[in-house]
């Protein structure tokens, strides 16, 4: 429980720094979103209420105040843009965003550890070479174009899955967004085989593996008792790293892009706060991993 409390701290001064730093960046982006709103219809009157009924009259300290205060009574302000709070906004895009993420890197774990497991007992092999290849050949394939051959093949062709679309209900959604997780699965699978075969590979050549060897360990429970366990830490690291990247995809990324043209403060701001807790948070939960797999990480100071 300590282990987790110190990490749990990690996320305040994360939170605040996040704060600062996107609060003051985004008033530097040129453009002022008054006029941005009004288009052909802004003149200097109207511009000039628009920015007293949004606070943007004030010095930026005060609005970072202002922004502060609402913040720890949880509120993100209101959309210049869309004319509605911030929070559910944001909360409303979400959902599909952490479905498609979760989903995504289940898929990438089902489809990186046995090909890692293949190659790492077959060095050197054919099935070894085969698999080796599999990451240059998924990493020099562009994800939309995987998207689209995906869709054009099991959703158009075939009739297996919806084109586009969410779903409803836990069935809809595992199988309305298959297509979409998989071709982002496809993308993260490359760096996990790598990073998993080669730690599986220093893990085989450990002295502890060769005495249980000796001892007459069946090879099965070698493997998934002693080498898997001790080599999957790495890629924990690297599918934690590239899930925190996944956060740009459409959805709230997509909220995060508009917001930005439309010179949409609050939600930026919001937006990018969310970005950076998530972050952390799944930085939490590979922290989390580490110590569940090996113990030693629970008493690291």
């Amino acid at each position: 429980m300590t282990f987790v409390f110190r990490r749990l701290l990690m996320l305040v001064p994360v939170a605040v720094g996040v704060t600062i730093v996107v609060f003051f960046m985004i008033h530097l982006i040129p453009g002022d979103p008054a006029r941005t709103i009004l288009g052909i219809h802004a003149t200097p009157q109207r511009i000039a209420i628009l920015h007293k009924q949004w606070g943007l009259d004030r010095p930026l300290v005060s609005q970072y105040w202002l922004f502060m205060d609402r913040l720890l009574h949880g509120n993100l302000g209101q959309s210049l843009y869309y004319g509605v709070p911030a929070r559910p906004l944001i909360l409303s895009r979400l959902p599909p965003t952490l479905w498609l993420i979760v989903y995504a890197a289940v898929l990438a774990v089902v489809i990186s550890v046995p090909l890692a497991m293949i190659a790492a007992t077959r060095k050197d092999g054919v099935r070894d070479q085969v698999v080796r290849a599999v990451p240059l050949f998924g990493l020099g394939m562009p994800p939309f174009w995987v998207g689209i051959l995906l869709i054009y093949a099991l959703a158009i062709h075939v009739h297996a899955f919806p084109v586009s679309g969410y779903g409803t209900g836990f069935v809809g959604h595992l199988h309305a967004m298959f297509l979409p997780a998989l071709t982002v699965a496809i993308a993260l699978a490359p760096v996990v085989i790598r990073a998993l075969r080669a730690s599986m590979l220093n893990v085989l050549g450990a002295e502890y593996i060769t005495t249980a060897r000796s001892k007459g360990v069946p090879p099965a429970r070698l493997f998934m008792r002693h080498v898997l366990r001790n080599a999957v830490i790495p890629a924990v690291t690297v599918l934690g790293i590239n899930i925190g990247f996944l956060f740009a995809i459409p959805g709230i990324g997509q909220l995060m892009i508009n917001s930005i043209f439309q010179r949409d403060f609050p939600v930026v701001q919001g937006v990018t706060l969310v970005f950076g807790v998530l972050v952390v948070l799944v930085n939490l939960l590979a922290d989390l991993s580490y110590a569940a797999l090996d113990p030693r990480v629970r008493f690291d100071r």
